[in-house]
């Protein structure tokens, strides 16, 4: 074991940080393993979300669904739901696949070995290398954001990102121990996570300050280094608020393929620079002066929203129409949600 992994797994065991689905180090050693179905949740659930935002999913899935066997029953649109506002709903929906693949290719178990996890679906390097890492002791590499960002000050790699991720992986693998790979993987996010923060690092508490070079040569706020991105376009679209004479709101659950799909949300039309009016009903519309602004990966949305109100017989051309001690906006993704706060709070609304 080199010389710097032995320091780094020295600080682990004394500053590890405590998290629901992790075995604390103490315990590990003496060979105790998470649940990989856990490690599993917890891994997607990471993918460019906080663990302070996750932690609170993170334990409502476990309880709600305990094992990959409950999740693979649920129905989709319950497990959805409960996704509501972590983003990029993708996941979710890889999510279920990959829980059933387990248990229908693999017996409800998680297979140990990096080659096995990667051809399940959602499970991309990063996810195999970790679930591999952290479940099973497997001696994989992790390589995420707050690692790329350890090795590219470590050993001053100035090459942007993405290209740079060949010599930080290549860094990052001569590092990685045959013995206690979890805790390692595990220790170098931390590390990331804590001390090698992107602003201000804690340079003179890291247990690497003496072989980084970009401490030593002042280099550490400009690492690493990332190729420029361009713009995010910006699109618009319409939302369609309905609400009929006894209270029941008009929703419609998003195609399954596509950007929040599967989702629950309000009828609209596409999102483009030059949507298409696609009013879910005939009725008497009426335009909010707000408008509702959400950022996606990709690009930038401005939603208009119109409200209407409907008689008791009203048919709508999709949707159906949700009475109000059953709807939860909380089902609903973020930019729907948005949509509802504005809704809520215009005048006239009650």
């Amino acid at each position: 074991m080199r010389e710097e992994t032995k320091h780094l797994l020295d600080w682990y065991d004394r500053h590890a940080r405590a998290m629901p689905w992790r075995v604390p180090p103490a315990e590990r050693v003496r060979g105790v393993l998470p649940d990989p179905y856990g490690v599993w949740l917890s891994e997607v659930m990471l993918q460019q979300t906080t663990v302070a935002a996750v932690r609170a999913y993170w334990l409502k899935f476990t309880e709600i669904w305990p094992t990959v066997g409950d999740l693979a029953a649920a129905e989709d649109a319950d497990v959805m739901a409960a996704w509501a506002g972590l983003g990029y709903y993708a996941r979710a929906r890889n999510l279920l696949k990959c829980a059933r693949t387990v248990v229908s290719d693999h017996g409800g178990r998680f297979p140990s070995d990096r080659e096995t996890l990667l051809s399940l679906p959602g499970i991309g390097p990063y996810t195999a290398s970790a679930v591999a890492a952290i479940a099973f002791d497997r001696a994989e590499t992790v390589l995420d954001g707050n690692v790329e960002r350890v090795m590219s000050r470590l050993y001053e790699i100035f090459t942007p990102l993405p290209a740079g991720k060949v010599p930080m992986m290549a860094a990052a693998k001569a590092l990685t121990p045959t013995e206690r790979p979890g805790d390692y993987a595990q220790a170098v996010m931390d590390l990331g996570a804590t001390i090698c923060t992107p602003k201000s690092p804690a340079c003179g508490i890291c247990p690497w300050r003496d072989p980084c070079l970009a401490r030593r040569n002042g280099t550490a706020a400009e690492l690493p280094r990332k190729t420029p991105k361009k713009a995010k376009p910006q699109r618009r679209g319409t939302a369609y608020v309905v609400r009929r004479a006894d209270g029941a709101l008009l929703v419609e659950t998003r195609p399954d393929s596509g950007l929040l799909g599967g989702m629950l949300g309000w009828p609209g039309t596409d999102w483009s620079d030059d949507p298409t009016p696609a009013p879910p009903v005939e009725a008497s519309w009426r335009r909010l002066e707000a408008t509702a602004r959400h950022t996606f990966t990709h690009f930038h949305l401005e939603l208009d929203i119109m409200v209407a109100e409907v008689a008791q017989g009203a048919t709508p051309d999709r949707g159906s129409f949700v009475p109000p001690a059953q709807f939860d906006a909380k089902a609903m993704p973020t930019v729907m949600r948005k949509v509802w706060a504005l809704v809520a709070a215009s005048p006239g609304h009650d």
